[in-house]
């Protein structure tokens, strides 16, 4: 069975959303030396590449993997790289490599290399038109209509096929949409919920992909960041589940959402121009039972519409007026 103790962590995608924060905050709390992260192509920022080792790799591409693995002794891998929603309807046969194929060579890697653990991300996109979308349960119906969500049911499958035949310790989080003051999202259907804070910031005007009643269940990223720890960190003897648990934090529709930031700009204005992204939102969940993760593990999110949004503008706000948004 796994071991217990993380030594030397590798993360992919660590230029993406998610992964540039989250290697930081990994890096503060293990050291910066233990912590390598790794990107495909993208230039990581200034403040990534000076705070620890970085490697390019394709998870797609095994040996690539598989000599960082090696090359540091790595011993836990947060597997951050993925094609999104959004991008994933453009290009679905890309998103169906680096989010099956690219997890594969993870996984196995993982499994031969004897790691002590792998972290990997899954989404409300699992969720379709026929899953109940109102405190939508941790155990349900899964039938997405994106190829991202084909694949993000698939690779709870395949998390939880590895655990149970080999003790691979594999462990996931079905993502919220998530909102970052740091890194801008890429390629989400959610994308619209950090988007509005740069433009009102900027322009004071947001034209917003999909319709104003258009709720989704979302997270700030502190809370992502520390959902994705705790969960790392958790007892493998109270935990039930293992690739798949529900986690919430907050609901709210696009309005909504306009409406709070209104309240600190008070002439900012939204329009409303619904794309294809529609579609996939009406088919995700409103809101989340996330009863699994605070039973077996203790999730609690400290965010919620209010504080977020005060604490988003007035983090990008200071940016702006440094010049750096």
């Amino acid at each position: 069975m796994p071991k217990n103790d993380m030594k030397k962590i590798l993360i992919t995608g660590a230029v993406g959303q998610i992964g540039s924060e989250l290697t930081l905050a990994l890096r503060k709390k293990y050291g910066k030396e233990n912590v390598i992260a790794c990107g495909r192509k993208t230039k990581p920022s200034d403040g990534l590449l000076k705070s620890g080792p970085f490697e390019y790799i394709d998870i797609t591409n095994r040996e690539t993997v598989e000599q960082v693995v090696k090359e540091y002794d790595i011993d836990t891998i947060y597997n951050m790289a993925a094609i999104l929603s959004a991008t994933g309807e453009e290009k679905p046969l890309l998103c169906w490599n680096v989010n099956i194929n690219g997890l594969y060579n993870i996984i196995e890697i993982a499994h031969e290399y004897n790691m002590t653990r792998v972290f990997v991300p899954s989404s409300i996109a699992v969720f379709g038109p026929e899953t109940p979308r109102i405190n939508t349960p941790q155990e349900t119906i899964l039938k997405p209509k994106t190829m991202y969500g084909v694949t993000k049911v698939a690779g709870e499958l395949l998390g939880d096929y590895y655990f149970k035949k080999f003790g691979i310790d594999v462990r996931g989080l079905r993502y919220p949409g998530i909102i970052s003051s740091e890194t801008l999202p890429g390629g989400g259907t959610t994308d619209y919920a950090v988007n509005i804070f740069y433009e009102a910031i900027k322009n004071k005007k947001y034209t917003c992909f999909v319709k104003k009643d258009t709720i989704l269940p979302m997270m700030y990223m502190p809370d992502c960041i520390k959902a994705t720890m705790d969960i790392m960190e958790a007892d493998i003897s109270k935990l039930k589940h293992h690739c798949d648990f529900n986690i919430s934090s907050m609901s709210f529709s696009a309005g909504e959402l306009a409406d709070e930031i209104k309240k600190h700009i008070p002439d900012f204005k939204c329009d409303y121009k619904p794309d294809f992204r529609q579609a996939i939102a009406d088919s995700w969940p409103q809101s989340i039972d996330d009863t699994a993760a605070k039973n077996e593990w203790g999730w609690k999110p400290f965010y919620d519409l209010q504080s977020m949004t005060k604490d988003m503008l007035e983090k990008l706000g200071k940016r702006n007026k440094e010049g750096k948004l």
